[in-house]
């Protein structure tokens, strides 16, 4: 009897324990941050699960959705994954990242290069070696100056600039700069206006381009004006005067007169 009291209050009292502790943590939850609230002052963002490669499209895998404070979300937020899956990245996307859609671009058919071409753009491929390719050191994303070479009959060779500031979609197959060795490729696919891709085609059929690495954090370069050329004063000699006639006087008589001879 003694035996089967004890158990009895053993279990109630575990009963009131747990009873206890529920009621204190609801406490808790409802103080600190109220079942409606939470929802009113939430949103649903979609963040990048893995990390997302530049010109990479978009599948399931990549992303995730995370709740966080709605006044703290950033303009441009994708709300659902459905939104994003199919769009291809224009930018190296980090683990953890809220996606935004400035970063990246609809994606229709065709391969995932042609996303990335600005509207009113051109993607052109030129083939190139170890030197016009600037050592293999051309990389996604960077930016050149394309350098025309040619020989006029009976002179000597011109060199001119004739694209500047042109991006790097590409190097060989690859969109994508996983690492900053130097690589040495076979072609590379640059971004440019219409008029400039056929600057580009007719330098190549008439001599030699080569491409110059350009400081990204340089602006674009104005040439400055030509120098105005200064008129040339032209003196003439100085007029020769006669020279000075001496006078004499001359006197005959009473008569007096003034006669000029030569010097």
């Amino acid at each position: 009897m003694l035996k089967r009291r004890g158990t009895l209050l053993i279990l109630l009292s575990l009963l009131m324990a747990g009873g206890a502790a529920f009621v204190a943590n609801e406490w808790v939850v409802a103080r600190v941050m109220p079942g409606e609230a939470a929802e009113d002052d939430s949103a649903h963002v979609v963040a990048a699960a893995v990390p997302i490669p530049f010109a990479t499209k978009v599948e399931d895998r990549h992303v995730k959705l995370v709740e966080m404070p709605e006044g703290l979300t950033p303009d441009g937020f994708f709300k659902t994954i459905e939104e994003v899956v199919g769009k291809v990245s224009t930018t190296k996307i980090s683990r953890g990242e809220i996606l935004v859609t400035e970063r990246f671009r609809a994606h229709a058919a065709g391969s995932t290069l042609a996303a990335l071409v600005d509207e009113h753009m051109r993607a052109v491929t030129v083939r190139v070696d170890d030197v016009v390719g600037v050592a293999g050191f051309l990389l996604p994303g960077n930016t050149v100056d394309v350098l025309a070479s040619r020989k006029i009959p009976n002179q000597r060779a011109v060199t001119e600039t004739i694209l500047r500031n042109i991006k790097v979609l590409a190097v060989d197959q690859q969109a994508t700069a996983e690492e900053n060795e130097p690589v040495i490729v076979r072609a590379v696919t640059l971004e440019m206006l219409p008029k400039q891709a056929e600057a580009l085609f007719r330098a190549r059929t008439e001599g030699t381009i080569q491409l110059t690495l350009r400081n990204p954090m340089e602006p674009d370069y104005v040439s400055p004006p030509a120098p105005v050329p200064k008129k040339q004063v032209v003196r003439r000699p100085p007029a020769k005067r006669p020279p000075p006639s001496a006078e004499v006087t001359v006197i005959r008589g009473t008569t007096v007169g003034k006669a000029k001879t030569k010097t």
